[in-house]
């Protein structure tokens, strides 16, 4: 097939394109990267442009600053519009790693990098499949991007620049890498995404650092209490005790039930891969509901008093921690943001003080099946994996997706290469060079059938 061939002798140069991406450590949680960020939407601007856009350059935000480039072939013609980012997590911790994560490095058919596969490796697949179409004169519709610097940390910046950019933005459809499938042997089109609730929540007693013996039994320790206080948000059958918190989740239906219930799922692999005994949720779900179509509560940090070497017998003034809702279809982020912060701080003893402080958050998105860009999705995947993706929700949040379709009108397609074995987020984030090459076979067909 044509594709194969210019993927075969082409793959060495897409590689050193995409290492000189990941290259640039563009951390955007981290201020101290923020030269860095901008390197990184420079380079991303030159290799649109030598992929075949028209028009390319770097427009700034209230925040890190966004690239945009288009390639308008038909004014009559339908517009696709690319969605991506090129931030990237903290490396850290840096120990873990088994090579420089900002280094890539080719072993065992996969790049391990950070930034290998979220998002550097699952945009430039977006980016080859165009230029392959644009080089061999078979795009015969316009195609937009948008990429963005500030996904890790929320998309702070962007609902402004959509706002203030409808008409340059203006599109049919918007298309996204930046999901995974269920396995290599199991491709799958994701249909729905979780929303997300953050806060940062601290909980204060003493107005010092206090003896432990002196004090120790007679004065509230803060850690104690915030810990008390946390196994108070579910319970014994795993549900969130948040008053009003599933208001307005929509209950699967049975058919939806039944279908979710056909997907091959190895529950005792799941627990292998991650190196647990057992599962734990709500009860009355399976894993796979859970952890996509169902809410869930989730404790990502804690913090205070002494962490260093050796011992402190110190009764601490402060305690910390970081607390994450993922939502589903229906709750509205802001209402379950104000609803946790009402319960927690109800739920608080007189010993302590507590303050909750909302990050971010966003909500939930659900894309038919029906949608002819989605079968052209679908028929993408077919040609590249020689079988039918399954449609599966799952449990990641992208708040942008629903901003999308709020601000621009339009629905997005989802059309992820990761696997769970990507370790995204984590150390030895990697990426497969298999998923590679087939992602750019998936977009190339999406393409030719979306006309």
């Amino acid at each position: 097939m044509e594709v194969k061939k210019y993927i075969a002798e082409n793959e060495s140069r897409f590689l050193d394109e995409l290492f000189s991406l990941i290259r640039i450590p563009s951390v955007s949680p981290k201020q101290s990267h923020k030269k860095d960020v901008e390197l990184c939407a420079e380079r991303w601007k030159e290799l649109l442009i030598e992929a075949g856009v028209d028009r390319a350059e770097v427009m700034p935000s209230a925040g890190n600053p966004l690239v945009y480039a288009e390639k308008m072939v038909d004014a009559n013609a339908p517009t696709v519009l690319v969605y991506s980012h090129y931030d990237v997590m903290p490396a850290e911790p840096l120990e873990l790693w088994h090579s420089d994560p900002f280094e890539p490095v080719i072993k065992d058919g996969k790049i391990w990098a950070r930034g290998a596969d979220d998002d550097k490796g699952q945009a430039m697949i977006q980016v080859k499949a165009f230029e392959y179409l644009v080089r061999k004169g078979e795009l015969t519709h316009n195609v937009k991007f948008i990429f963005e610097g500030e996904e890790e940390i929320g998309s702070p910046s962007l609902n402004a620049f959509l706002e203030a950019n409808k008409e340059l933005l203006k599109c049919d459809i918007i298309l996204v890498s930046d999901t995974s499938m269920l396995s290599a042997e199991l491709p799958s089109l994701t249909t729905g995404l979780r929303g997300l609730a953050y806060w940062e929540v601290e909980v204060t007693g003493p107005n010092r650092d206090l003896h432990s013996g002196h004090f120790g039994g007679a004065v509230a320790n803060p850690i104690n209490v915030l810990c008390e206080m946390i196994a108070k948000m579910t319970d014994e059958d795993g549900r969130i005790t948040i008053p009003g918190f599933y208001d307005d989740v929509v209950e699967m239906s049975p058919e939806e039930r039944a279908m979710i219930a056909s997907i091959p799922f190895d529950e005792e692999k799941y627990k292998e891969s991650i190196d647990v005994a057992a599962l734990r949720g709500e009860k009355g779900y399976l894993t796979i509901e859970r952890n996509s179509c169902r809410p869930s509560f989730d404790l990502c940090g804690i913090w205070g008093g002494y962490t260093g070497e050796g011992s402190k017998t110190v009764l601490p003034s402060k305690a910390y921690a970081k607390v994450s809702c993922r939502l589903v279809a229906n709750q509205d982020h802001h209402k379950i943001s104000q609803q946790f912060i009402d319960y927690f701080t109800s739920i608080a003893p007189e010993c302590v003080k507590v303050k909750v402080t909302p990050m971010h958050g966003g909500s939930a998105y659900l894309c038919p099946i029906t949608l002819p860009a989605y079968k052209a999705a679908e028929a993408g995947f077919e040609k590249a994996f020689g079988k039918k993706p399954l449609a599966v929700r799952r449990g990641g949040s992208i708040p942008i997706i629903s901003d999308f379709e709020k601000i621009l009108g339009v629905k997005t397609i989802l059309m992820g290469f990761g696997l769970e074995s990507d370790a995204i987020h984590s150390p030895n984030e990697n990426f497969s060079l298999e998923m590679f090459r087939k992602g750019i076979e998936a977009v190339v067909e999406f393409h030719k059938r979306l006309d």
